[in-house]
């Protein structure tokens, strides 16, 4: 048996976040699929492994738990793999870098699509992304990351909030390349990190795995092509 099924939908966005964990600590894991995602979504709530809206849905087999929501997932895969930092304080802030990336895909998906994106509201968002990024330029900075080295809150091997990171940037701007260039000036020691992270074998091979399974595909749907068409 594997050690984990994943419930996702056949895309990367916040499935990415998890993938990229999972392969991270050599963990064997199941994509459940679009249809097995889609019959717990719509199970009666005491039916649901977890308690749940939408995926992702990740279920440790080991441990017998499910759980639901992105955050709380990586939460514990981080405590569980050893990639959370020993001091409460950089705990907390990884919390907080995963709390934001999260933040970062309901407004770039204008609330989970809620809305269709249009070149006056690309427009008017722009400046708001280029500060989500300094966001996390400014954070790594000060632990000690630079363009060419170090992590994002000074840890000696990746952990989870290089990880997050990595993926929310390196994925997004990979599918939307348009992107890139305002990564790199807005927050180059990030872009840097993401592409240290992309280049671990196995980030290689997840991302091999992934483009083969969803090709150009970040978030789906109505919404993903009214991005592509403003950006």
């Amino acid at each position: 048996m594997r050690d984990y099924t994943l419930y996702y939908w056949p895309l990367p966005f916040r499935g990415q976040f998890i993938r990229a964990v999972l392969a991270h600590v050599n963990a064997s894991w199941e994509e459940a699929g679009p249809d097995a995602t889609d019959e717990i979504r719509t199970m009666a709530t005491a039916e649901q492994p977890v308690p749940h809206m939408g995926p992702p849905v990740l279920t440790d087999h080991g441990a017998g738990l499910s759980l639901a929501q992105m955050p709380a997932i990586l939460a514990y895969l981080g405590a569980r793999h050893g990639l959370m930092p020993a001091d409460p304080g950089l705990q907390a802030l990884t919390n907080k870098i995963v709390a934001d990336s999260n933040d970062v895909l309901y407004e770039m998906t204008r609330h989970n699509g809620a809305q269709m994106w249009t070149q006056e509201t690309w427009n008017d968002f722009r400046p708001r992304l280029s500060r989500w990024m300094e966001i996390f330029e400014t954070t790594g900075r000060r632990h000690g990351l630079a363009e060419g080295a170090g992590h994002l809150l000074g840890t000696e091997e990746p952990g989870l909030a290089d990880l997050v990171t990595a993926t929310l940037w390196g994925t997004m701007t990979a599918k939307l390349p348009a992107l890139r260039p305002m990564l790199g000036a807005m927050a180059p020691s990030v872009a840097g990190l993401t592409d240290r992270i992309a280049a671990l074998p196995e980030q290689v091979d997840l991302t091999a795995r992934s483009d083969a399974e969803y090709g150009d595909l970040w978030c789906g749907g109505q919404i993903e092509a009214s991005l592509r068409a403003v950006v």
